[in-house]
């Protein structure tokens, strides 16, 4: 019959096909998934997560926006002038005459004389290339500059002190019995401390500043200066031990087979390696005699240059930082603790917070507020 059907043997009644099926006889159903809960409000302020889709910025680092000349390489780790083509010039000449040297040289005279030869030039060669890659590398000691709340309240304490008239841009302190300036820096917004300066090629104000060398692509400050000293210290002598052994080199080839028979490519080589070590001798060893000078009486290349301490300003005139001892201004300059970097420059930047040309790096008021009266009173 119509509207009847057998289900295992049995007789069932089937329903009309477009009826529902009774609420026992529905297959089951996955529940309905629960709606995701609100994320929680983030403390301090933060910014919620960002919405599927939405890219998310990342965050920035402080050498990417610094406002000094500088270039930046490894994520901020090294810190370099922005020019720096007389540096690779420097990398080329000592690779290129040390090269020439164990090649052609060393094989001979490790033979002949002794195999300490190459051993003590490798020596040699790997502290050079180590101070120099130091000096260049390194932060010199930059100043952070003024963020524009310190600017302001440095302009504030200026104008009070001036009265009517204009305030001079110098302030007066006494180190050690010696009156010494400290100049404003308007670039920086700083009153700048004892013995640093502003260098216009990287554009920063550069704690106990040297001087700009374009041979080591950087500044040379308190932050690098015994590594400058120490390579090319190390520089003059490589240079003097290449110069010797070179010299030797010929003189006992030519004994063998006589000077133009010993003109052969090995030895073309060698003489161009008395020519570079000739002509660059007289200025390496002259440089580090001068230096040893300036670390000897606790000068700076600045100071020499505009004779700050010389008697010819005056009778009483003297350098306050001298120790008075050879010895003591030496180790001073080389074995006293290293200072740490002030601007830091891999530092993460806030973004609610921002960054311009003229904020400070990651230092506040109170930071730049004690530096200088650290190295105020604290120059010995």
């Amino acid at each position: 019959q119509s509207g009847t059907r057998l289900c295992g043997g049995s007789r069932c009644a089937s329903r009309p096909p477009h009826s529902p099926l009774p609420r026992r006889h529905r297959p089951s159903e996955p529940p309905e998934p629960l709606p995701p809960p609100a994320p929680a409000a983030p403390a301090g302020g933060a910014e919620p997560p960002s919405c599927p889709g939405h890219r998310s910025r990342t965050p920035r680092r402080k050498w990417q926006v610094f406002p000094g000349r500088n270039r930046f390489y490894c994520d901020g780790r090294i810190m370099m002038a922005r020019q720096t083509g007389v540096f690779y010039l420097t990398l080329v000449l000592i690779l290129l005459t040390c090269g020439l040297f164990f090649t052609f040289d060393c094989p001979f005279l490790a033979s002949t004389l002794s195999p300490a030869i190459p051993a003590v030039g490798g020596v040699l060669f790997i502290f050079v290339m180590g101070m120099l890659l130091r000096a260049s590398f390194s932060d010199p000691g930059v100043l952070p500059r003024a963020s524009p709340d310190e600017a302001a309240d440095l302009e504030r304490q200026i104008d009070a002190a001036g009265g009517s008239r204009p305030a001079p841009r110098t302030r007066e302190v006494l180190i050690n019995g010696q009156t010494v300036k400290l100049k404003y820096c308007f670039t920086c917004k700083i009153f700048r401390p004892p013995r640093a300066s502003h260098c216009s090629l990287c554009d920063n104000c550069v704690e106990r500043f040297d001087h700009h060398c374009p041979w080591v692509g950087n500044c040379v400050g308190r932050r690098n200066y015994r590594f400058f000293y120490l390579f090319i210290l190390s520089l003059s002598f490589l240079t003097i031990f290449i110069f010797a052994f070179v010299i030797t080199h010929i003189i006992l080839r030519s004994n063998q087979t006589g000077f133009l028979g010993a003109l052969s490519l090995t030895l073309s080589c060698t003489v161009l390696e008395v020519v570079v070590c000739f002509f660059s001798i007289w200025s390496i060893v002259g440089l580090s005699g001068f230096h040893t000078y300036l670390i000897s009486s606790n000068q700076t290349t600045n100071e020499d240059i505009k004779g700050s301490w010389s008697t010819k300003r005056g009778k009483d005139n003297y350098n306050p930082y001298s120790y008075g001892n050879i010895l003591t201004n030496c180790c001073a300059a080389l074995c006293g603790p290293l200072p740490p970097s002030l601007i830091d420059r891999r530092g993460l930047i806030q973004s609610d917070t921002p960054q311009t040309g003229s904020q400070s790096n990651g230092s506040s008021s109170h930071t730049t507020t004690q530096l200088h009266s650290h190295m105020v009173g604290g120059a010995h």
